[in-house]
């Protein structure tokens, strides 16, 4: 059980009112099945506080990939980093082998959709790459979207693969309409316009964790797109590095305590705060959201309606999902 921290809402009716959580929990880093049974439980703990929908930080299975910054990962042909890859691999999360099933059937059991940053293990790509993933699991316990990260960021590309448009899509929650993005894709126009068009008033931003992450990206979208944002950050202190990890020498030089101290936060349609971001913590941030909010910033701001001019400027989207291989059997 971790702490919670809840909003204290108005009146709200309930065809307009929606409970989410932004659960801020470390990993049990680089150990799939243990961090699995960690998210389970603490999905588990929403469920039970009326969640509708709870959002895990990126990449938080098996956790992000923080010794890069630390050791000499750009050095080619290293065989150091192969060995860490090759160990990071073997802990990714593969969805084909039902690896998420545990916790499809918390979502099914308490009617609660989750969204989750994995580390996945592409199957459809060969089975030896790892891409950076946010997987929503509807609350009848489906896996409907699986967005691999377009761009990694930096020294992630040293170990993460690209992805594509597949999941560039957003579902109903309640009265509302979720989609989400990955860390700095949040920062990217095409990609927040590509979910606007469909209709997204709650928009889902996952991070592997920090303030200076989500203080101000998070009521930027939130203004942009008046819609409400969900800071989804993770946790990652020195003491959940294990003792036997090679390069933990290197990364405890830093003198910091937390490489991720959060962030998590929650913005409303007018790029207010609703919960500020919380830090150096865990804890499973709830609060109830009032569509009604939605609708009245639209007046005068709809980035996808009556304040666009498809005439002018539009998107084009690919949302197929790339492969490099089609086999058309007879």
């Amino acid at each position: 059980m971790i702490e919670i921290l809840k909003h204290q809402a108005g009146q709200v009716e309930p065809k307009d009112r929606l409970v989410v959580g932004a659960a801020q929990i470390a990993p049990a880093w680089l150990d799939r099945d243990r961090t699995l049974d960690k998210v389970a439980a603490t999905a588990g703990q929403a469920a039970s506080e009326g969640c509708q929908l709870v959002v895990f930080g990126e990449a938080l299975v098996p956790g992000y990939p923080f010794w890069l910054e630390h050791s000499d990962s750009a050095r080619f042909d290293d065989h150091a980093q192969k060995q860490l890859f090759s160990d990071y691999l073997e802990q990714g999360v593969v969805i084909e082998r039902g690896d998420l099933e545990p916790l499809c059937e918390v979502a099914r059991a308490g009617a609660m959709a989750i969204y989750l940053g994995i580390v996945e293990r592409a199957s459809d790509r060969g089975g030896h790459s790892l891409y950076c993933s946010l997987v929503h699991i509807s609350a009848d316990g489906a896996i409907a979207s699986v967005h691999r990260k377009l761009q990694p960021t930096h020294e992630e590309r040293l170990v993460w693969a690209p992805g594509d448009g597949h999941g560039l899509r957003v579902h109903d929650c309640g009265p509302f309409r979720v989609g989400g993005l990955n860390c700095f894709e949040n920062w990217m126009p095409l990609p927040r316009a590509a979910l606007y068009g469909q209709g997204e008033n709650l928009h889902v931003a996952v991070w592997p964790g920090g303030e200076h992450n989500t203080a101000d990206i998070t009521r930027f979208i939130a203004r942009e797109s008046r819609s409400f944002v969900v800071s989804a950050s993770s946790l990652m202190r020195q003491d959940d590095v294990p003792a036997g990890f090679a390069p933990a020498a290197a990364m405890r030089q830093s003198g910091k305590d937390f490489l991720a101290n959060g962030g998590s936060a929650i913005a409303n349609p007018r790029g207010e705060w609703v919960v500020a971001p919380q830090v150096d913590r865990e804890l499973l941030i709830i609060a109830a959201l009032d569509h009604r909010e939605v609708r009245r910033e639209r007046q005068n701001f709809d980035v996808a309606g009556h304040y666009s001019r498809p005439d002018v400027t539009s998107l084009r989207v690919d949302r197929t999902r790339h492969s490099t291989v089609r086999f058309d059997d007879v």
